[in-house]
């Protein structure tokens, strides 16, 4: 995997969630789940919606690892934290330590 520069920050005790002005929709128009903010409109595949739809405040990272390994066959933890951790650089997603 090619380096993105990002360090990962996301523990698996953090619990994720979108940040107030952030939204979780789906575009008919488009037939995708996208993120809505008061900027921009990012257009999101199938399993980064299914992360962010776990995303509640209330659920660990691990608890969200765990969680999609009931839907997919194969679940990998470091890229679900790398979704994460981009997405809170982007300060779409925030992630509360413990």
């Amino acid at each position: 995997m090619p380096s993105t520069g990002l360090t990962q920050t996301a523990s698996g005790a953090d619990r994720p969630r979108l940040a107030p002005h952030v939204r979780l929709t789906f575009d008919p128009a488009r037939e995708r789940h996208v993120l809505l903010t008061p900027e921009s409109v990012t257009v999101l595949n199938g399993t980064a919606a299914a992360v962010l739809g776990l995303c509640d405040g209330e659920r660990t990272v691990t608890d969200v690892v765990a969680a999609l390994h009931g839907r997919y066959d194969r679940v990998d933890g470091d890229e679900v934290r790398l979704l994460l951790d981009r997405l809170a650089a982007r300060r779409c997603v925030e992630l509360r330590r413990g």
